[in-house]
């Protein structure tokens, strides 16, 4: 598992049919915008081309839960303690939940349950990876992806070569990880102040990524299952270089189906939107046409690194090549997994795919 799968895809999702709650209100920096009874919304930069994450302030009774964490720098810090200072009420933080463990969900968790003696809420799985990632543990880490995508046909030098300066990306936005956790399960019951939320577990975009449903506020904090704009990222890293995150990925949006049709659908990047099935059913025609252009490539033996051109057709910089590569082989094994493509080793020692 590689860091911070971020979506790649820039998508014609038909606006029209998603409904943008708020319109193009956001919430202005370091105070919130409720979005439901209870539910606050808050906006923080990030240092990439997706620039903002989004996270939840949820009244709990006497106190406050919060979702999401935001990445580990002074900036996010910063942003944090203005929000203490002026949308607490005097109350303080009782519970942070982490819906997965990509360094802009899980980076601040520590410092915000140190700062506030407060629990952390995890699935297991997002809790042991964002653990052995912080810890830089071999195959989860930053150099654990030079050798795999040299397998999968990445072999320009001046590329593997700015590969090499990112082996620290994770821990440097996740220093820490609390050393305790509380379990999220999926179909669990989370009472957070008068409200019950259930949590749905998803996979192919991390582990096990739990959102939240509350069905008496009609709400879903979504994470980064479903997206507005831009598709979920879906990626085959080194640590599980037999995944089929594709399939998991398109599994797992089944499980938000027999949500209702006018559901408010709280995004991490993105604005809040109702359409929830319309967004679904956008991510599996997407995920579709993808696959069939990769297919019909693959009439020639092709490797990850020889489709990137078919599927991502603008400069790459370093960053957005991790997880091109890692969607680009997500798409392949989906076909192999499925028994449409055959996986071959050539004589350079390349994996490529083939009819």
């Amino acid at each position: 598992m590689q860091t911070l799968l971020r979506p790649l895809y820039l998508m014609n999702p038909q606006e029209s049919e998603l409904d943008y709650a708020f319109g193009e209100q956001l919430p202005l920096p370091g105070s919130c915008l409720e979005v439901a009874p209870g539910v606050h919304w808050i906006r923080m930069g990030l240092p990439f081309a997706l620039n903002h994450i989004n996270l939840w302030l949820l009244e709990d009774g006497d106190g406050w839960t919060i979702i999401d964490c935001g990445i580990a720098t002074d900036d996010t810090r910063s942003a944090w303690q203005q929000i203490f200072a002026s949308q607490l009420g005097g109350r303080p933080v009782t519970r942070v939940i982490a819906t997965h463990c990509h360094p802009d969900h899980v980076g601040l968790s520590a410092w915000l349950c140190e700062r506030w003696q407060a629990p952390l809420w995890m699935t297991v799985g997002e809790y042991g990876f964002a653990r052995m990632m912080a810890a830089g543990l071999p195959g989860a880490d930053g150099p654990a992806m030079i050798p795999h995508f040299r397998r999968h046909g990445l072999t320009d030098a001046g590329k593997l070569a700015e590969l090499e300066g990112r082996k620290s990306y994770y821990p440097a936005l996740v220093p820490k990880v609390p050393e305790h956790f509380v379990r999220l399960s999926d179909t669990q019951s989370v009472r957070i102040g008068a409200h019950d939320w259930r949590i749905i577990t998803g996979f192919g975009h991390s582990p096990e990524h739990a959102a939240l449903y509350c069905e008496s506020l009609g709400v879903l904090v979504s994470g980064d299952m479903v997206l507005p704009r831009i598709s979920t990222n879906t990626s085959v890293f080194a640590v599980e270089p037999e995944a089929d995150a594709v399939g998991q990925f398109l599994d797992s949006l089944q499980k938000f189906l027999p949500l209702p049709a006018d559901t408010l659908v709280l995004p991490s990047h993105g604005k809040p939107f109702r359409g929830l099935h319309a967004r679904i059913a956008q991510l599996q025609q997407h995920h579709a046409d993808r696959l069939a252009e990769v297919h019909a490539a693959c009439a020639t033996p092709q490797s990850a690194a020889d489709i990137l051109p078919l599927m991502f057709r603008r400069e790459l910089d370093t960053h957005q090549l991790t997880f091109a590569m890692g969607e680009a082989l997500a798409h392949l094994h989906r076909l192999w997994h499925a028994g449409k493509l055959q996986r071959i080793e050539s004589d350079d020692g390349v994996l490529r795919f083939v009819h």
